[in-house]
């Protein structure tokens, strides 16, 4: 299932993507895409996606889970890109945290925040986790993940790397989480290690890449994850990117107001962001 939430922000309802293409209202069946209805998937079994009712036009879409307690990142998982950042891939996964609050639409405004000079882009691969999940082996973790999801780990470099401390800083202002547009519950994903990830702004390419090369898969991940906390149903993972971000080029590319950032992965979606000033 591609399930997903629409309407106003604040205000949406649950609801999924057809075979069609056409959004279904699941307000009769499910009080949200969150933590109760993705744990446990047993009022989908018999569910008639015919019957249910079409939402007409094209609403906002909001983030595709609801109530995330935990917003996980994976820094430098992609070899390619920790070394176009001068880094190192790192013994262990680097591990840091974004606020709830950045998570936003797939297709909410990007909000450039006061006295930001390098504001950068990031197509990831999001993991929603579907039950609690502690002191898992990496044999099992798979077990424990409901779905997968399109980020755009939106981050601000200097905030990150010259404001002193760690990187939540700059990775945690407003709307700098876009998150969707759908959850594909992970029967539809044969093999999360194989997906084709892209990123352009204003037209031109700037990421082009695949899950294939992620130094620390999904399964792993989850594992490393479950031995230092207890992860939650609605829990995201954002996974790390690929290379191609603004701090790579020579000289840096960063976003500016009125850019157009385009980006998606194979079967999980695309997302379309505006990017103006706060």
């Amino acid at each position: 299932m591609k399930l997903l939430r629409y309407g106003p922000q604040g205000s949406e309802k649950p609801g999924l993507l057809d075979k069609d293409g056409q959004i279904r209202d699941l307000s009769g069946v499910i009080a949200d895409v969150g933590g109760a209805a993705i744990s446990d998937f047993s009022w989908a079994e018999k569910l008639d996606i015919s019957s249910l009712p079409v939402i007409e036009g094209s609403p906002r879409l909001g983030a595709c889970v609801a109530g995330t307690g935990k917003f996980i990142c994976i820094g430098l998982n992609y070899a390619d890109h920790a070394a176009e950042t001068g880094a190192t891939v790192p013994p262990e996964p680097v591990i840091f945290m974004k606020a709830t609050s950045a998570i936003v639409g797939p297709n909410d405004n990007v909000i450039i925040p006061r006295g930001s000079v390098a504001t950068d882009w990031e197509v990831e691969l999001g993991v929603v986790i579907g039950k609690k999940a502690k002191y898992v082996s990496e044999a099992e973790a798979l077990d424990y993940v409901a779905g997968y999801c399109v980020i755009n780990d939106v981050s601000e470099r200097d905030f990150q790397t010259k404001r002193s401390g760690q990187w939540t800083k700059g990775k945690s202002c407003d709307n700098f989480g876009p998150t969707g547009p759908w959850l594909v519950t992970k029967d539809e994903v044969a093999d999360p290690q194989n997906l084709k990830m892209w990123l352009t702004v204003n037209g031109e390419s700037k990421q082009d890449g695949s899950s294939k090369t992620m130094v620390y898969g999904v399964a792993h991940v989850v594992s490393y994850l479950s031995q230092f906390m207890s992860l939650h149903a609605g829990d995201i993972i954002s996974t790390g990117t690929p290379p191609g971000v603004g701090m790579g080029f020579k000289p840096p590319q960063y976003l500016k107001a009125g850019d157009i950032i385009e980006l998606g992965i194979e079967g999980l979606g695309n997302q379309k962001q505006t990017v103006i000033a706060d």
